[in-house]
């Protein structure tokens, strides 16, 4: 997961779903300075990564936001955050020692 969010057109991706409904590969073009096969790329990316889902419509492939993955992000953060915090209270109370 935090390969996919390395990039910023993922990222840029995510967010543009992220507010609105699901958007087609030529919705999401439109907006966007990359080919179709470039933004179908990074899609299949934020896909294998289960952040994005797609949907048939027809012809038409659109893709909509998976939020569960990134709260276990969230969750994952967090977890590190307080670790790191108990960790440097640790080293702070041996150096004021």
């Amino acid at each position: 997961m935090f390969a996919a969010l390395g990039d910023e057109t993922r990222l840029a991706l995510l967010t543009r779903l992220a507010a609105g409904e699901a958007a087609s590969i030529t919705e999401l073009t439109l907006q966007s300075r990359l080919t179709r096969q470039a933004i179908t790329k990074h899609l299949r990316v934020l896909e294998r990564a289960g952040m994005v889902r797609c949907k048939r419509e027809g012809r038409e492939s659109r893709f909509e936001l998976d939020p569960r993955p990134l709260g276990e992000i969230e969750e994952y953060v967090q977890r590190v955050s307080r670790e790191w915090d108990a960790a440097l209270a640790r080293l702070k109370a041996f150096v004021e020692e």
